[in-house]
């Protein structure tokens, strides 16, 4: 890693572990929008559980049948991650995770006046007696514990010390510290932590929450003081404006303090497309660390770096975190960049070419068109005077969608692949992505959906709409294509598109295995 050499002389370098517990499927699923069913929780918790966290909260057993089911379930995987339940401080919670088979329970009560005064209307010793009975109940039952004095930053540090100290002569096992609504700041938290260090024998955890985009920037600072432990969110979802990412938190230990985690963050990029994929919730492009645009480079300048030393314009590899460089064509790009891109298709053109080449991808992107591989390659033919237009590689003879309610979207679809005759059926979790699904099995289960976007071009009910979409593939090099279509149906408008898409994407990946071979 290429990290600034004054992290070292600030922080030093510890030689310790830090545990991460991770609560994409409890605080991650509480953001507005997110609805995750059995078989999705299950799929994200074996992929936390091949990341290597150390505890996987898996949701609020009492909430409802279904998330009771959810957790039972993941509880029943045999995950090697511990698999944790959230209960409030009361029997019917702690019982419903009892009976979900958890191996460890997270009870929480808040402790600040503003919590006592205006939700529980509860005194402090009302509240210090809960959560003692809570730990005293669920360590009986032979679970571990961790407790959560709820909205501890804003809590009386005084009575803070003092329920930290009772808590542990119940035996809790590990204590977190929840920055509820992300009121803290980096300094504040660093205070906080070493005043609490100084009574607590038991593991230390922080919860931080990105109110005011920092959560990330505050669990660091509790670490610096001596955190044990933790609380993230796979690309940081959560309510309101999120929680600690988990890829920010692990990647930030590693390079800045030398601390070590469980995770294999050679996964970390997996599991964000995994978790978006499946909450339906995307991923900013320039999201630290597994963002479309995190290792994208356009920039002229940036790309001339780039192309004579990674570590000129990148802190860390991108196969370290599983992502991959991208060289991007666009308003921004010089010659480097162009000739870096063509050369992966054999091209080798003339100084005079190349300008023309840059001259024209700059003229397309200011008019807002989008230079995509496959225009690329088009262009650098033109300037050849081989003008060359990407074939029809493949072409849709039919397909079918089948949904509605209580039932899962299906589709089936034949394709005509270089002729030969393709047909697969894929379930999804919406007509589109039955669609799309089907799609890219029939030809290639590599092939990724990059970029989804709809757009509605007129009103009313039978309006017509611009559907863009982006496909991806990353061998032999890492290709993307982008297709668009116009159409009154959305089903058949997305897949227009995506067949555009293909066609371009195949295309252009035939390019790159003739100039190899």
């Amino acid at each position: 890693m290429f990290v600034s050499p004054y992290n070292q002389i600030a922080l030093g370098r510890a030689d310790r572990k830090v545990r991460i517990f991770d609560t994409t499927l409890r605080d991650g699923e509480q953001m507005p929008g997110i609805a995750l069913g059995v078989q999705e929780k299950l799929q994200i918790a074996q992929v936390l559980d091949d990341l290597g966290v150390d505890t996987i909260e898996a949701g609020f057993p009492v909430n409802s049948p279904g998330e009771f089911d959810a957790v039972r379930a993941v509880a029943g995987a045999g995950l090697k991650a511990e698999v944790c339940a959230l209960a409030r401080c009361n029997k019917e919670d702690i019982d419903a995770a009892l009976k979900a088979e958890v191996a460890a329970a997270h009870v929480f009560i808040a402790t600040s006046d503003i919590h006592l005064k205006h939700k529980l209307r509860m005194s402090r010793e009302q509240v210090l007696e809960k959560a003692v009975w809570a730990i005293d109940y669920a360590k009986a039952h032979g679970v571990v514990v961790e407790y959560s004095p709820e909205d501890a930053t804003r809590t009386d540090l005084g009575f803070l010390k003092q329920v930290l100290l009772k808590v542990q002569e119940a035996k809790v096992d590990r204590i977190d510290i929840p920055d509820t609504v992300g009121s803290i700041s980096p300094a504040a938290m660093r205070y906080l932590i070493g005043k609490l260090k100084e009574v607590t024998r038991v593991p230390l955890a922080v919860h931080c929450h990105n109110d005011f985009g920092l959560a990330t920037a505050n669990s660091l600072a509790a670490v610096e003081m001596g955190a044990d432990q933790v609380h993230v969110t796979v690309n940081g979802i959560g309510e309101r404006a999120g929680n600690a990412s988990l890829e920010e938190v692990v990647m930030s230990l590693h390079a800045f303090f030398g601390i070590r985690t469980n995770v294999d963050t050679t996964k970390l990029t997996r599991a964000s497309k995994l978790v978006a994929r499946l909450t339906g919730v995307s991923v900013q492009p320039h999201k630290a660390i597994v963002g479309d645009n995190a290792f994208a480079h356009e920039s002229g300048i940036h790309v001339h770096g780039i192309l004579g030393d990674a570590s000129t314009y990148e802190p860390v590899a991108p196969d370290l975190v599983g992502h991959h460089r991208k060289i991007v064509v666009g308003k921004h790009t010089g010659v480097h960049s162009v000739e870096s891109r063509l050369r992966d298709y054999g091209f080798t053109l003339s100084k005079d070419q190349l300008s023309s080449v840059t001259a024209r991808v700059k003229r397309l992107a200011e008019d807002g068109k989008q230079v995509d591989d496959a225009e690329l390659v088009a262009l650098a033919y033109d300037v050849q005077g081989k003008g060359r237009e990407a074939p029809r590689l493949v072409t849709l003879e039919e397909f079918t969608v089948i949904t509605g309610f209580n039932f899962t979207p299906t589709s089936t679809i034949t394709l005509l692949v270089n002729g030969e005759k393709r047909r697969a059926s894929e379930t999804g979790v919406g007509p589109i992505d039955a669609a799309l699904r089907a799609m890219r099995s029939a030809v290639s289960k590599g092939i990724t959906l990059e970029e989804f976007r709809l757009e509605a071009i007129t009103g009313g009910s039978d309006s017509l709409c611009q559907v863009t979409v982006r496909l991806a593939d990353q061998d032999p090099a890492p290709v993307s294509a982008l297709g668009r279509a116009v159409g009154p149906d959305i089903v058949t408008t997305s897949v227009d598109a995506a067949m555009e898409a293909l066609n371009r994407l195949l295309w252009t990946k035939s390019q790159i295995t003739g100039a190899r071979s």
